[in-house]
This record gives structure tokens, C-alpha cells and sequence, in this order.
């Protein structure tokens, strides 16, 4: 299937406070909260709807790190928009695992559209084939048509010439009573 391509309307790279966020909650629920906070401080700056804010996955993974009491204090963020007003977050400098799956996944697009590509040409190349066989088969067809065609006029024209020698010569029986009448008058 075709991927959909987004406008970016809005990009910002954002380095977020979250420790005066978290503080506000019990231990048990401090990256929770870090998570809303940075959602809600993109809300505000991104002027986006709570709900259309997604997290990335190595954000979260950032967020989570050392557990569920210890998030980070502050975090560099970058935050796109899209023309549906959706705000993708990530983090600023991704780590050497994301670069190195980035990698990996373009490789494995590269591979998908090369076999598509080679899928197309044996189609193509299948198709030339059946067209040349069937171009063969016609030209089969209409040799053999052009040949009974030929038999045809073969026969046609010994039977025309035999017709054309019985009506231009008379036979010897016919000629003779026609001259005796023809010398009479």
C-alpha cells in the first residue's frame, strides 16, 4: 500500500521542565505524570488538542529508564505537526539503538521496493513472452490462411482458364454448321 505523505506544518525543538511536575505526585506515579506533563506542555505550545499528541517510542523508553520513581528532571524534545494538527514528540538526540533501527528498517524498504521492482519486471517480462506467442500463433494462423487463400485462387484460375478456352474456342463440331450458315446468307 502507498504510505500517506504529511505536511509538516510545525517543527520546534523544546528542552522541558519536569521536575516541578512530578513532585506533585506520589513516587509510585512520577513518570506517569512526566508523560503528562510533557503532553500538556505541548498542548499549549503547539496549540494541539491533548488527545492528538503522540509520544515516541524513545522518548517513552527515556521517560521509563531508571523506573517508575526516578524519571528524568528536564528533557530536549523535538516536536512535530502535521496538516491533521497531530504533534509526533521524540527525542532530540536519538540513541545510537534508534539510529542503528532506522538503519535497519530503510535497508528492509530498500529490499521490499527492489523485490517489488524485480516482481514487476518478471511480470513484465511474462507478459512480453505470452504477446510474442501470441503474435507467434497469429502469424501461424495467417500464413496458413494466406496459403489456403493461394490453393484457392489456383484452383479458381485453372477452372476460369478452363472455362475461358471452352467459351472463346468452339469446339471443331460447332464451327463447322455455323460457317456453312454464315456462307448461305
Amino acid at each position: 500500500m502507498p504510505e500517506k505523505e504529511e505536511k509538516i506544518i510545525l517543527e520546534r525543538e523544546y528542552n522541558i521542565p519536569l521536575r516541578k511536575e512530578w513532585l506533585k505526585v506520589p513516587r509510585y506515579r512520577r513518570a506517569k505524570k512526566a508523560i503528562k506533563a510533557i503532553r500538556e506542555f505541548l498542548a499549549r505550545h503547539m496549540r494541539a488538542d491533548f488527545e492528538k499528541i503522540k509520544v515516541g517510542r524513545w522518548l517513552n523508553e527515556e521517560m521509563w529508564k531508571h523506573g517508575i520513581k526516578r524519571p528524568p528532571h528536564h528533557i530536549k524534545i523535538k516536536a512535530t505537526k502535521d496538516d491533521e494538527g497531530i504533534v509526533k514528540v521524540e527525542l532530540t538526540k536519538l540513541p545510537k539503538e534508534a539510529l542503528e533501527e532506522a538503519k535497519r528498517e530503510e535497508k528492509a524498504k530498500e529490499e521490499k521496493k527492489g523485490k517489488e521492482k524485480k516482481e514487476g519486471e518478471k511480470e513484465k517480462a511474462e507478459e512480453k513472452k505470452e504477446e510474442e506467442k501470441a503474435e507467434e500463433k497469429e502469424k501461424v494462423e495467417e500464413e496458413k490462411e494466406e496459403k489456403e487463400k493461394k490453393e484457392k485462387e489456383k484452383i479458381l484460375r485453372k477452372e476460369i482458364t478452363k472455362i475461358k478456352h471452352e467459351v472463346v474456342k468452339p469446339k471443331k463440331a460447332v464451327k463447322a454448321p455455323l460457317m456453312r450458315k454464315a456462307l448461305e446468307k
